[in-house]
Parts: C-alpha cells; sequence; structure tokens
C-alpha cells in the first residue's frame, strides 16, 4: 500500500472554498477501486493548513486517481486558493486499518 500526505497551505479568504473543492473530491476518490482512503484534516492551531492522507491499494492508483474528472476539476479549482504550491510525502503503508 502507498500512503501519499499531501501538505496545502491556502489563503485565509479561500478556506470555505477549498473544503468544498476538497469534499466533492475526496467523495468522489474513495469510490475509485484503487482508492483505500482519504482522509481531508485540517490543522487545529492554523484552518488555513490542510493535511490530505490518501491511501491506494496499488503503485498504479495514484496514476489513475489524477486521470479522473474529479481530481483535474479539484487540482485546477484549488490551485489559485494556495498560498505556495503543495508539497507531499510517500510513504508505504506498514499498517493502515480500514
Amino acid at each position: 500500500m502507498l500512503v501519499v500526505q499531501v501538505f496545502v497551505h491556502v489563503k485565509p479568504d479561500q478556506v470555505d472554498a477549498f473544503i468544498a473543492a476538497t469534499l466533492d473530491n475526496a467523495t468522489h476518490s474513495v469510490q475509485e477501486p484503487g482508492v483505500a482512503r482519504f482522509d481531508v484534516l485540517q490543522q487545529a492551531d492554523d484552518p488555513t493548513r490542510f493535511t490530505l492522507i490518501e491511501a491506494y491499494r496499488t503503485d498504479d492508483a495514484p496514476a489513475a486517481h489524477k486521470a479522473t474528472a474529479h481530481y483535474a476539476r479539484w487540482r485546477d479549482a484549488v490551485e489559485p486558493m494556495m498560498v505556495a504550491p503543495r508539497t507531499n510525502a510517500k510513504h508505504r503503508g506498514v499498517f493502515v486499518p480500514g
């Protein structure tokens, strides 16, 4: 299993719009066969910072995810909402329940 953490810093006036766009993407993403989970986290002490935790069943699943219409819609919508480009860290899932 491949787990990707995506880190996003959003402009303060764009937080609600970012959440709406991201929930649309997450709702569709968990319906993909290659996606085991897709968590959306908002940092408690800084509500402009988000972490997306994406767990993929196979190494090919991230590419399939990025080929979907909902991902493209999210990517294009949130890019101008960000303070800086998003970053990520990739992990090998050792224990990922659920």
